[in-house]
Protein backbone atom coordinates (compact mmCIF):
# COMPACT_ATOMS: atom_id res chain seq x y z
CA UNK A 1 0.00 0.00 0.00
CA UNK A 2 1.30 3.38 -0.68
CA UNK A 3 1.71 6.27 1.73
CA UNK A 4 -1.30 8.40 0.25
CA UNK A 5 -3.65 5.79 0.36
CA UNK A 6 -2.89 4.35 3.52
CA UNK A 7 -3.27 8.03 4.84
CA UNK A 8 -6.51 8.26 3.11
CA UNK A 9 -7.81 5.45 4.35
CA UNK A 10 -6.91 6.26 8.02
CA UNK A 11 -8.49 9.75 7.48
CA UNK A 12 -11.73 7.55 6.32
CA UNK A 13 -11.80 5.54 9.41
CA UNK A 14 -11.44 8.94 12.04
CA UNK A 15 -14.70 10.28 9.78
CA UNK A 16 -16.33 7.32 10.53
CA UNK A 17 -15.77 6.90 14.24
CA UNK A 18 -16.66 10.80 14.46
CA UNK A 19 -19.59 10.87 13.27
CA UNK A 20 -20.92 7.46 15.05
CA UNK A 21 -19.63 9.10 17.86
CA UNK A 22 -22.28 12.04 17.41
CA UNK A 23 -25.35 9.98 17.25
CA UNK A 24 -26.42 7.20 19.18
CA UNK A 25 -29.63 5.34 19.14
CA UNK A 26 -29.79 5.75 22.87
CA UNK A 27 -31.91 8.94 23.92
CA UNK A 28 -30.65 8.88 27.62
CA UNK A 29 -27.53 11.31 27.07
CA UNK A 30 -23.88 10.19 28.26
CA UNK A 31 -23.28 10.75 32.06
CA UNK A 32 -19.94 12.95 32.04
CA UNK A 33 -17.24 11.48 34.03
CA UNK A 34 -17.69 14.12 36.69
CA UNK A 35 -21.29 14.80 36.63
CA UNK A 36 -22.99 13.79 39.93
CA UNK A 37 -24.41 10.45 40.65
CA UNK A 38 -28.17 11.41 41.43
CA UNK A 39 -28.82 9.03 43.90
CA UNK A 40 -26.18 10.31 46.35
CA UNK A 41 -25.45 13.82 45.24
CA UNK A 42 -21.77 13.57 45.11
CA UNK A 43 -19.03 13.81 42.28
CA UNK A 44 -16.35 11.93 41.17
CA UNK A 45 -13.09 13.82 40.73
CA UNK A 46 -12.01 14.86 37.83
CA UNK A 47 -8.90 15.69 35.94
CA UNK A 48 -7.63 16.65 39.22
CA UNK A 49 -10.62 19.10 40.08
CA UNK A 50 -12.49 18.52 43.72
CA UNK A 51 -16.16 18.33 44.55
CA UNK A 52 -17.70 20.42 46.97
CA UNK A 53 -17.28 18.44 49.85
CA UNK A 54 -13.77 18.41 48.76
CA UNK A 55 -13.70 22.23 48.65
CA UNK A 56 -14.95 22.72 51.24
CA UNK A 57 -12.51 21.08 53.43
CA UNK A 58 -9.73 23.43 52.13
CA UNK A 59 -11.92 26.21 52.83
CA UNK A 60 -12.27 25.01 56.22
CA UNK A 61 -8.79 24.36 56.84
CA UNK A 62 -8.55 28.51 57.00
CA UNK A 63 -11.66 29.50 57.86
CA UNK A 64 -12.33 28.04 61.41
CA UNK A 65 -15.36 29.01 62.12
CA UNK A 66 -16.79 27.11 59.37
CA UNK A 67 -18.55 23.70 60.07
CA UNK A 68 -20.30 21.45 57.40
CA UNK A 69 -23.92 21.21 57.94
CA UNK A 70 -25.21 19.11 55.05
CA UNK A 71 -24.75 17.38 51.29
CA UNK A 72 -27.32 17.66 48.69
CA UNK A 73 -28.88 14.84 47.13
CA UNK A 74 -31.19 14.69 44.07
CA UNK A 75 -33.83 13.92 46.61
CA UNK A 76 -33.38 17.17 49.19
CA UNK A 77 -32.21 19.63 46.15
CA UNK A 78 -34.98 22.40 46.52
CA UNK A 79 -33.51 24.18 43.62
CA UNK A 80 -33.56 20.91 41.85
CA UNK A 81 -30.20 22.06 39.99
CA UNK A 82 -28.24 18.98 40.83
CA UNK A 83 -26.89 17.36 37.73
CA UNK A 84 -29.00 19.22 35.47
CA UNK A 85 -27.13 20.63 32.63
CA UNK A 86 -24.92 23.19 32.78
CA UNK A 87 -25.77 23.46 36.94
CA UNK A 88 -23.66 22.35 39.76
CA UNK A 89 -22.19 18.67 39.77
CA UNK A 90 -22.20 18.52 43.46
CA UNK A 91 -23.32 20.78 46.36
CA UNK A 92 -22.73 20.85 50.31
CA UNK A 93 -24.31 23.55 52.58
CA UNK A 94 -22.52 25.05 56.17
CA UNK A 95 -22.51 26.85 59.17
CA UNK A 96 -20.45 29.64 60.54
CA UNK A 97 -20.92 30.06 64.56
CA UNK A 98 -20.30 33.97 64.15
CA UNK A 99 -23.73 34.28 62.67
CA UNK A 100 -26.37 35.03 65.97
CA UNK A 101 -28.85 32.27 65.93
CA UNK A 102 -31.05 35.25 66.20
CA UNK A 103 -30.85 35.98 62.69
CA UNK A 104 -31.39 32.52 61.66
CA UNK A 105 -35.05 32.79 63.07
CA UNK A 106 -37.06 31.08 60.36
CA UNK A 107 -34.60 29.95 57.85
CA UNK A 108 -34.88 26.45 56.23
CA UNK A 109 -32.38 23.98 57.02
CA UNK A 110 -29.27 24.22 54.46
CA UNK A 111 -30.38 28.30 53.72
CA UNK A 112 -27.64 30.48 53.07
CA UNK A 113 -28.21 32.44 55.88
CA UNK A 114 -26.67 29.99 58.14
CA UNK A 115 -23.14 30.32 57.23
CA UNK A 116 -23.04 29.49 53.24
CA UNK A 117 -22.51 26.56 50.62
CA UNK A 118 -20.33 25.47 47.83
CA UNK A 119 -21.14 24.52 44.63
CA UNK A 120 -19.27 22.76 42.14
CA UNK A 121 -19.16 22.90 38.23
CA UNK A 122 -18.46 21.13 35.60
CA UNK A 123 -16.28 24.26 33.99
CA UNK A 124 -15.58 27.52 35.12
CA UNK A 125 -18.10 29.11 32.59
CA UNK A 126 -20.96 27.43 34.34
CA UNK A 127 -19.91 28.61 37.74
CA UNK A 128 -19.50 32.12 37.07
CA UNK A 129 -23.25 31.85 34.87
CA UNK A 130 -24.22 30.51 38.72
CA UNK A 131 -23.11 33.42 40.66
CA UNK A 132 -24.05 36.13 38.16
CA UNK A 133 -28.02 34.76 38.13
CA UNK A 134 -27.28 34.01 41.79
CA UNK A 135 -26.56 38.35 42.26
CA UNK A 136 -28.79 39.37 39.52
CA UNK A 137 -31.97 37.60 41.06
CA UNK A 138 -30.82 38.50 44.95
CA UNK A 139 -29.43 42.13 44.45
CA UNK A 140 -32.91 44.26 45.07
CA UNK A 141 -34.29 41.55 48.35
CA UNK A 142 -32.24 42.79 51.34
CA UNK A 143 -33.20 39.63 52.66
CA UNK A 144 -31.46 37.23 50.10
CA UNK A 145 -28.16 39.43 49.57
CA UNK A 146 -25.34 37.21 49.70
CA UNK A 147 -21.59 37.50 49.03
CA UNK A 148 -20.89 35.09 45.90
CA UNK A 149 -17.34 34.23 45.14
CA UNK A 150 -16.15 32.00 42.06
CA UNK A 151 -13.01 29.95 42.48
CA UNK A 152 -12.59 28.23 39.24
CA UNK A 153 -15.61 25.70 39.08
CA UNK A 154 -16.66 26.30 42.60
CA UNK A 155 -18.78 29.06 43.90
CA UNK A 156 -18.97 29.55 47.22
CA UNK A 157 -21.98 31.19 48.69
CA UNK A 158 -21.54 33.37 52.22
CA UNK A 159 -24.33 34.40 54.37
CA UNK A 160 -25.25 38.34 54.48
CA UNK A 161 -24.82 37.64 58.27
CA UNK A 162 -21.42 37.87 58.41
CA UNK A 163 -19.35 41.19 57.60
CA UNK A 164 -17.54 42.01 54.69
CA UNK A 165 -14.41 41.75 56.19
CA UNK A 166 -15.45 37.26 57.34
CA UNK A 167 -16.99 37.11 54.20
CA UNK A 168 -13.27 38.11 52.40
CA UNK A 169 -12.20 34.85 54.84
CA UNK A 170 -13.62 32.83 52.69
CA UNK A 171 -12.68 34.33 48.96
CA UNK A 172 -9.32 33.83 50.42
CA UNK A 173 -9.31 30.36 51.29
CA UNK A 174 -11.46 29.55 47.93
CA UNK A 175 -8.50 31.11 46.04
CA UNK A 176 -6.98 28.06 46.87
CA UNK A 177 -9.16 25.86 45.08
CA UNK A 178 -8.26 24.40 42.07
Amino acid sequence: MNHTRTTALVALAATGLLLAGCSSSDPTPAKPADAADPGTGSATVAAGRADATEAFATIAGSVKSAKLSGTVTAENDGNHLLGRPGQYTSKITFTDRRIKSADTQGLEPGDVGYGGSVETFANPDDAATRATYIQAVTKNIPALIEYDFVHGTNVIRVSHFLTPVQAKEYDAAGGTLR
